[in-house]
């Protein structure tokens, strides 16, 4: 059963910090991304970030960043906890969502979610 738990959502002031982790179990052995979605109310749900999480070698080349996130969220993961992290630093009162945590496989250069989390709310006051 695979399983994907957000963690680490809350509120902050703008121009503060927040990390948020997923963890996951039970991925079956074709997944070879992960990443972060978000989706503000009103809105649909938009990639945050993602990266490739597969054996071969092809790490900083298949990681992404919306535009707007760019320079300011980071993504990263530690095999040995099988958590996925995104570090999101300068936030801004737009960045305010449910951010989900997905995993999937490529289709070319984007990764093609599969499964989600539940999602773990960010709310950024002004």
């Amino acid at each position: 059963q695979v399983q994907l738990v957000e963690s680490g959502g809350g509120s902050v002031q703008a121009g503060g910090p927040l990390r948020l982790s997923c963890e996951a179990s039970g991925l079956p052995y074709n997944v070879n991304c992960m990443g972060w979605f978000r989706e503000a109310l009103g809105k649909e749900r938009e990639r945050v970030a993602h990266m490739y999480t597969g054996v071969i070698n092809r790490e900083g080349e298949s990681t992404y960043y919306a535009d707007s996130v760019k320079g300011r969220f980071t993504i990263s993961r530690d095999n040995a906890k099988n958590t996925l992290y995104l570090q999101m630093n300068m936030l801004k009162p737009e960045d305010t969502a449910m951010y989900y945590c997905a995993a999937g496989a490529f289709i070319g250069d984007t990764c093609a979610p599969g499964f989600w989390g539940q999602g773990t709310q960010v709310t950024v006051s002004s």
